[in-house]
């Protein structure tokens, strides 16, 4: 019974201790903020700023500046702190910026900038930093004018890709016609130009056009391969329509030679072009070059077998049509690539006025 009330007693004067004891406060901090820009105006993205309470050569607190120049700082202990600012490459007895007498209050959020275009700041500077500083600052205002004009191109070369996709060629040449004055040396307008000049039949200056495209981008630092690619497909089409076939063959060869990724398109594409220019021996060539590019394509074999169908004779005795070797081939090859195809039931008719029998084991691909 004893050991019980003395252990009861000892608990309770545990429990009476401990509600009587005071609590130690954790003393209240302040913080800081700020935005850094350097004399041209321009945002600091690597500034390191420190606290310090001796000059600025110790630092007690430190900080970085984000990605837009602003700064942030908690945790900091109430007092009067010398502010200063340097970048990774400045020494370490160097500063960029400085204010002496910063004061941080308890819960309180001091708004500090570094604002170096500052008339105090700029004062400082020496007749050498001055003309660097303005030397700097007419360089940025021709690159942020470069970049709006630059901004403004872009948002006009999209509108006249659309309105040549609609088939709206007027617009897109009169906006493009604005945009090449605008900067002339800008090898992807002058493609889009010519683009829509061909649409409007305007082969004479959609050859200008387009050639003025394909020797900007030869002789840029960065040539694109898809721009000059792109403009020697399209210079193909427009020289055919002029009657210099072996021009627009030159044009769709150089397409894919500087594009090989997609020479079957281009090789496809010619093969169009001269069988609608009515050139059967140019028709197969570039069906042949389509075919050895890309096998996998059906329309190559159908062009191919529509122009070596044009040179067939009719056996007077039989009346059955004779074609020229690979004309059959050349149609089979098409059934078997799309059975279904837009030109299916022609080749058929063709394959058995010819006497061939048509494979029936061709079958639509799986979609």
């Amino acid at each position: 019974m004893r050991k019980t009330k003395l252990w009861m007693a000892l608990a309770l004067a545990a429990l009476v201790s401990a509600l009587f004891t005071p609590a130690f406060a954790q003393e209240p901090t302040g913080k800081i903020h700020g935005h850094i820009q350097d004399p041209a105006g321009v945002a600091v993205t690597d500034g390191i700023i420190t606290l310090s309470t001796d000059g600025g050569k110790t630092a007690k607190y430190t900080f970085k500046s984000d990605a837009s120049g602003n700064f942030t700082g908690d945790g900091i202990a109430p007092g009067t702190y010398t502010l200063s600012l340097r970048r990774p490459d400045t020494p370490p007895d160097k500063v960029l910026d400085q204010f002496p007498e910063v004061k941080i209050t308890a819960g309180g959020d001091t708004a500090q900038d570094f604002d170096m275009t500052r008339a105090e700041y700029l004062s400082k500077l020496t007749p050498e930093q001055r003309k660097l500083l303005e030397d700097l600052k007419t360089k940025n205002a021709e690159a942020l004018k470069e970049n709006s004009v630059i901004k403004n191109l872009n948002a006009d070369l999209q509108k006249a890709r659309e309105d040549n996709k609609n088939k709206n060629f007027a617009e897109a040449e009169s906006l493009m016609q604005k945009d090449t004055q605008a900067k002339p040396d800008a090898a992807v307008l002058w493609l889009e130009l010519g683009a829509a000049q061909a649409g409007e039949k305007k082969n004479s200056d959609a050859e200008t056009s387009l050639k003025k495209a394909i020797e900007l981008d030869s002789q840029s630092k960065k040539p694109s391969p898809e721009i000059e690619a792109a403009a020697n497909n399209a210079l193909g089409e427009v020289l055919a329509n002029e009657g210099k076939v072996p021009d627009s063959q030159a044009a769709y060869d150089a397409a894919a030679k500087i594009n090989p990724a997609q020479a079957g398109m281009y090789y496809g594409n010619e093969a169009i072009i001269m069988s609608r220019a009515g050139q059967p021996d140019g028709t197969v060539a570039a069906a042949d070059k389509a075919i050895a590019a890309d096998p996998t394509k059906p329309i190559p074999y159908y062009l191919k077998g529509q122009a070596l169908i044009n040179k067939a004779t009719v056996d007077p005795k039989t009346g059955k049509i004779q074609a020229p070797p690979g004309t059959a081939e050349a149609y089979q090859k098409y059934l078997e690539l799309a059975p279904d195809g837009q030109f299916a039931a022609e080749v058929k008719g063709v394959l058995t006025e010819m006497g061939e029998t048509i494979k029936s084991s061709y079958k639509a691909p799986k979609k």
